[in-house]
């Protein structure tokens, strides 16, 4: 089963893809970290529990206030309630020292549970018979998930103004200072561009989505007819009936990952060095 990492900055369309993924021709799974990133903080979970203990003294309005009458029978009250995401993404988004230090801390709480929700969904998959599913990142070099991916596509735009226009059109509450913070919590656009290009034919995809929705579907065509020329339906039965082989393929493909992840590491270094 192909693993494809879907990854690009906010706003650049990565959700767009993904929806044109899920939906027919295609109809690949879609593991969302950013539903996960949902899921792991609910109300009675170990990662809601983490970040209430640390976050409570310092974000007043950390948790939503009670809205209605709950339904009878509704253990919502015992768990908790629910984050209040716009405060909590106000105290950690920004370069200062301090919101930095907090943004590793929220990031140490919910990427480790996130990593073991989409395992389990990976399996899941795998058992299913799928020939790929998309795991869906924006954070996807930054955590290091490209390891277990054999194809990574980052959704990129040429002109940053495009995606700040689209990110506030998108959530018109935030500020330009706010919208910034979240465009550069995510990364440099172009580094990540850079690093899919450096992983090879068949290893790396950019799709520049600064047209229409029309031109970006048809990209998005000539790409998955390629990727499914190489890793064919058959493939996957045949990987699923012979497990020793799928587990083989594995570790080669982490093998292929570090390779490509170590020959980034040492171009970055050489051009360290000359400047």
């Amino acid at each position: 089963m192909l693993l494809l990492g879907l990854t690009g900055s906010i706003a650049t369309g990565k959700s767009t893809v993904s929806s044109i993924l899920r939906s027919p021709p295609y109809g690949l799974p879609i593991i969302d970290a950013d539903i996960l990133a949902r899921r792991v903080v609910e109300p009675g979970t170990p990662g809601y529990k983490k970040i209430v203990t640390h976050f409570s003294s310092t974000i007043p309005d950390l948790l939503l206030p009670p809205t209605g009458q709950r339904p009878i029978g509704s253990d919502s009250g015992s768990r908790g309630q629910p984050l209040n995401r716009q405060a909590l993404g106000r105290r950690v988004f920004g370069d200062d020292p301090e919101r930095r230090r907090d943004r590793a801390i929220l990031n140490g709480i919910v990427h480790p549970a996130i990593r073991k929700e989409m395992y389990k969904e990976i399996l899941y998959y795998f058992f299913h018979g799928y020939w790929a599913v998309v795991l869906d990142i924006p954070l996807l070099f930054e955590l290091g998930l490209d390891m277990i991916c054999g194809t990574v596509i980052v959704v990129a735009v040429s002109d940053p103004a495009v995606q700040m226009s689209r990110l506030r059109t998108r959530d018109p509450q935030l500020s330009m200072e706010d919208a910034q913070h979240r465009v550069q919590s995510q990364g440099d656009m172009r580094e990540k561009v850079m690093r899919t290009d450096a992983r090879g034919r068949g290893a790396g995809v950019v799709v520049w989505n600064d047209g229409t929705v029309e031109h970006l579907e048809k990209e998005l065509e000539g790409v998955m007819r390629k990727l499914k020329e190489r890793n064919p339906q058959w493939w996957a039965w045949l990987l699923l009936l012979l497990p020793l082989l799928a587990g083989v393929l594995a570790l080669w493909n982490l093998s292929r990952s570090w390779r490509l992840r170590r020959r980034w590491e040492r171009k970055l270094g050489q051009e360290k060095a000359r400047q």
